[in-house]
């Protein structure tokens, strides 16, 4: 029996140290399939941790997931072994994500909803710069940003794309989300902003025929965008699961002074 239930499930990416992992997990523990799991382990790397998070949200049974480092960086993952899993489970610091909404409307009068656990970005779709309106409340704050794309970021996300762009890197309690423009040629001075999190941002696309966009939450891209809004959703908050020694709110904070 674990700390959060009696049941826990066991996934794992394709890639061959993920697969062996299984196996060897499988070998010593039991699980049950995901849909009656209280508890996730996840074997891979952050992008499969999203996805299994993004697995979890559509099948809106929300359990915690506890994931193991089998891919490349593991950022999101707890330290690969096989001893002491249950213990593990037992002494582990709970940490909730609340992901962002974003709701994209296409020129051709589609609209599409899709959760984003990292953010959502705006991109380019051609060679020309992209010309986006930005709005915060309902009030336009930047009224032409020329640039390469926009983003927003949640604090687990900051660490990424974000980080990338020459975003901040936000804690994991700031309640805020980071609004940081890609490559920005207009306003020069602009550099982006700190958004409390109950916030609704939204963007307008300018000239969306010449100047096409997309927008992409997390691993879904929708192309062809006249505009979007995004939202924190709390109402579908998740559940990731550290040990005490590899927490995520520490491991954020960190990388601030990471070379």
């Amino acid at each position: 029996m674990t700390r959060i239930g009696e049941k826990m499930a066991l996934v794992a990416s394709p890639a061959k140290p993920a697969r062996v992992a299984e196996k060897l997990l499988r070998e010593r523990y039991d699980f049950v399939p995901p849909e009656e799991a209280d508890l996730v382990i996840a074997l891979g790397g952050d992008g499969f941790m999203l996805q299994t998070l993004h697995d979890m949200l559509a099948r809106e049974k929300l359990c915690p997931v506890f994931g193991i480092n089998r891919g490349t960086v593991g950022f999101l993952m707890n330290e690969w072994r096989l001893d002491g899993l249950l213990e593990r489970i037992e002494r582990a610091k709970a940490f909730s994500v609340a992901p962002l909404e974003m709701v994209a409307h296409r020129i051709n009068g589609d609209e599409v909803r899709h959760p984003a656990i990292n953010e959502v970005s705006l991109l380019r779709e051609t060679r020309q710069t992209a010309w986006i309106e930005v709005s915060v409340n309902g009030r336009v704050v930047v009224s032409q940003l020329v640039c390469d794309g926009v983003l927003v970021a949640t604090p687990a996300g900051s660490t990424a794309y974000n980080y990338s762009a020459h975003g901040p890197i936000l804690p994991l309690n700031s309640k805020l989300v980071a609004l940081t423009p890609i490559s920005p040629f207009r306003p020069r001075r602009w550099r982006g902003a700190l958004i409390p999190d109950e916030t609704r941002i939204a963007f307008r696309v300018l000239d969306p025929k010449k100047r096409p966009v997309s927008a992409v939450a997390d691993q879904l891209e929708v192309r062809d965008i006249d505009r979007v809004e995004v939202v924190i959703d709390r109402t579908r908050a998740l559940t990731l699961m550290f040990d005490p020694e590899h927490a995520l709110d520490e491991r954020i904070t960190m990388e601030q002074f990471a070379s």
